[in-house]
């Protein structure tokens, strides 16, 4: 038994610093801020005897202002510290440029090599021809949720015109073609009436968006806003009295919620791989970190992540992040949906995807969401093996 726990535990006692890669400030730094705390809780909750690895975490953030070549500069201050693991979701744009410059640092510096935890950021290419050996997402891409939504919405009498609003950016325009390729593929009956890309995170009144949505005749409003953009356009529905269905991939962002509950009896579904109300371990991580920030863990991606880096270290027996990268991949481990796998062709994380509803609290979903006393209930589970989509990667392994 005590030749077992040390083979158990032989990365036992070591801190392994992770650089947290974020928007701080600017018009998403609420976002970051609280995704910095989700980082902090989970490694807090689960460092030494309580991860697979023994091992302690530290995160240790750096304020990217969103910005691709800040993020560049991040990145090069964290390997100087001498860190050899990165996280950042908030911004494919951001996303592909630090999976890029790992992937050149890597192959330049063989033994100081670095792994990238994606938790956040959905473009495909990330996964496909853009793959690299040293990123893993850990998030569902957005062709993966726009599966599962249009499977959902087939099932929607209810949407027979729809308007498509959008960041202007790789997100918001892969959101708009997966989701007309979905509709052509499951509602061919329904039409898309509309459609608007905005500037990403400069717009602050979406009135005449708006007035173009109702112009239209929409009775569905499709979007994947995020932080400050999916805020003020809740904002500008509410004064506008729109009283149409929105589906949507981040209504639950820091904000939003708020904003929604001031819009009253508005019906809104969220895609994502979770959902407000949670029991088990998430449930009482969501209810201790409330507690302790007065504010919402809901980027669940950041467990996934600790739980899977700790099994693949105990795996690897060792911290060294390329040995650490090789027992990630294919690795199954028990996530907060249950089963859970980093599919190894493509390092993308396998799991199932949740519709959930906005509404009232009640018995049964009694999580409030921002204190509003509205939450996101879930109405329908989609096994992650039926919203996968196949890869295209040509993975370069060391």
């Amino acid at each position: 038994m005590l030749a077992s726990a040390s083979i158990a535990f032989a990365q036992k006692g070591e801190t392994v610093k992770i650089a947290m890669i974020e928007g701080l400030s600017g018009p998403f730094g609420n976002v970051g801020q609280n995704q910095l705390k989700n980082w902090q809780f989970v490694t807090e909750r689960l460092n030494g005897a309580k991860n697979a690895a023994g091992v302690k975490f530290e995160i240790v953030g750096i304020d990217s202002k969103s910005s691709p070549q800040e993020a560049l500069n991040a990145l090069k201050s964290a390997i100087d510290q001498g860190i050899r693991y990165v996280a950042q979701g908030n911004g494919s744009a951001v996303a592909l440029a630090l999976a890029d410059g790992i992937a050149k640092h890597n192959e330049r510096n063989p033994g100081k090599e670095v792994i990238f935890l994606n938790y956040a950021a959905v473009d495909p290419a990330l996964t496909n021809e853009k793959c690299s050996f040293a990123h893993f997402r850990l998030d569902a891409d957005t062709s993966m949720k726009m599966q599962a939504l249009t499977s959902f919405m087939k099932d929607q009498p209810k949407v027979k015109k729809v308007y498509l609003l959008n960041q202007n950016y790789s997100h918001g325009q892969q959101v708009a073609k997966y989701f007309k390729e979905g509709l052509a593929r499951t509602r061919p009956d329904a039409q898309i009436v509309g459609e608007d890309l905005h500037p990403f995170g400069q717009v602050k009144d979406f009135a005449p968006y708006i007035a173009k949505i109702k112009a239209s005749g929409a009775d569905t409003l499709v979007t994947g806003n995020w932080g400050q953009d999916m805020t003020l356009l809740v904002k500008a529905i509410t004064e506008a009295g729109l009283k149409i269905p929105i589906y949507a991939y981040y209504p639950g962002v820091s904000g939003t919620p708020t904003a929604l509950a001031a819009a009253g009896d508005i019906e809104v579904y969220q895609i994502a791989y979770n959902h407000s109300n949670y029991t088990g371990e998430l449930g009482a991580i969501m209810k201790e970190f409330k507690q302790k920030y007065n504010d919402d863990f809901y980027t669940f991606a950041i467990y996934n992540g600790v739980v899977m880096l700790s099994e693949a270290m105990n795996k690897a027996k060792s911290t060294d992040p390329m040995k650490v990268a090789s027992a990630m991949e294919g690795l199954s481990f028990k996530g907060f949906n249950g089963d859970t796998q980093m599919r190894k062709s493509d390092h993308q994380l396998q799991q199932g995807l949740f519709i959930s509803k906005w509404q009232k609290v009640d018995a049964k979903n009694s999580y409030s969401v921002e204190n509003t006393g509205y939450t996101f209930a879930p109405v329908k589970y989609i096994d992650g093996y039926i919203a996968s989509t196949p890869t295209s990667c040509d993975m370069k392994r060391p």
